[in-house]
């Protein structure tokens, strides 16, 4: 059988419906039975739930070793989404726990029940520019020297146990994500920048960086673990595109007028340093979408090639702009 860990993220829950209409069964961890709702609403916004009952549900949180050995009975196949995503500073200690720590635990009982695959969803933040290189592609590898986010430096641990497992004899893939956009969730991720472009969000930035669609992510993870191929990464990017572009894209789907006034560099530094010292008096929670490096990153003009994949299996990524007069349907 299958397990897909992280089934009630944005990526696991999309994984999950792709996975219960090819197979009678799917085994999926969660953590609380009430985040489950969050991937049955996706099934219903596939418009399509009759396959939702094939979902195995075990409670197993990645740091809890017993939980996850009883998760792991019967099980050939492994995708690995779970993980923690926050910017919060207060937050390091707990990132590094689960995405590190709950990463080796996935690795090790990969190991010891010889499981035939992992794919592991990473993200672009595990990769850094190369001198000279004006595209981040699979050979740019991590820089230390950078500074990087609390998130990227556990990612990156994470994406170490990965390998530590391949040199152990488990076959795995990588996936490098860029910016995922995809239906349902709208409180969380990328979504809840549809819901905030529908309620007039005003701002603007001119940086530039990849994204994807969740479809195509979870198209290529299915495809890879399908394949021979083994011990590789994948950059996955539709697409390079500004962030001005990409609001005005959002806006025309939901039509709605778009953001219009611009936010110099020296207005989001100020933001999120407000944001930050908020939350550090403890009665604000960050908002994750604001915070030191999305608003750098909100600046920097960083393009990703995701043709590898291509190259490698018969994959083909949806237009983007498809892909989001999709989700904005889904919001309408």
């Amino acid at each position: 059988m299958i397990l897909v860990t992280g089934g009630t993220g944005l990526v696991g829950a999309h994984l999950l419906y792709k996975l219960c209409k090819q197979h009678d069964e799917i085994v999926a961890t969660y953590r609380n039975e009430d985040s489950q709702k969050h991937t049955k609403e996706i099934f219903k916004l596939y418009g399509d739930c009759s396959h939702y009952h094939k979902i195995i549900w075990r409670n197993a949180d990645v740091t809890d070793i017993p939980a996850l050995e009883i998760a792991f009975q019967d099980i050939t196949l492994v995708y690995h989404a779970a993980a923690m995503v926050s910017f919060n500073p207060k937050d390091d200690v707990q990132l590094r726990k689960v995405n590190i720590e709950g990463t080796a635990n996935i690795v090790n009982l990969c190991l010891s029940n010889q499981i035939q695959k992992l794919c592991f969803v990473s993200s672009i933040a595990t990769l850094s520019k190369k001198p000279g290189i004006k595209i981040v592609d699979e050979s740019c590898e991590w820089n230390p020297e950078e500074d990087h986010s609390d998130y990227s430096i556990s990612k990156f641990g994470a994406e170490m146990e990965i390998w530590r497992g391949a040199q152990e004899g488990l076959p795995v893939v990588i996936v490098n994500p860029g910016v995922i956009f995809g239906f349902g969730m709208w409180h969380a991720n990328t979504s809840k920048l549809f819901v905030q472009i529908k309620n007039k969000f005003p701002f603007y930035t001119k940086g530039v960086t990849g994204v994807v669609a969740v479809n195509d992510v979870t198209k290529a993870m299915i495809q890879l673990m399908e394949s021979t191929i083994q011990n590789q990464r994948f950059v996955l990017v539709t697409q390079n595109i500004s962030f001005k572009n990409l609001f005005d894209l959002i806006a025309e789907k939901l039509q709605v007028s778009p953001p219009r006034f611009y936010a110099p560099k020296g207005l989001t530094e100020i933001l999120w340093r407000i944001n930050s010292f908020l939350s550090f008096l403890s009665f604000y929670k960050i908002d994750n979408l604001l915070n030191k490096y999305s608003s750098r990153s909100a600046h920097n003009q960083t393009n990703y090639s995701g043709n590898n994949i291509k190259r490698s299996i018969d994959f083909t990524y949806t237009p983007f702009d498809i892909s989001i007069q999709e989700i904005a349907d889904k919001l309408s």
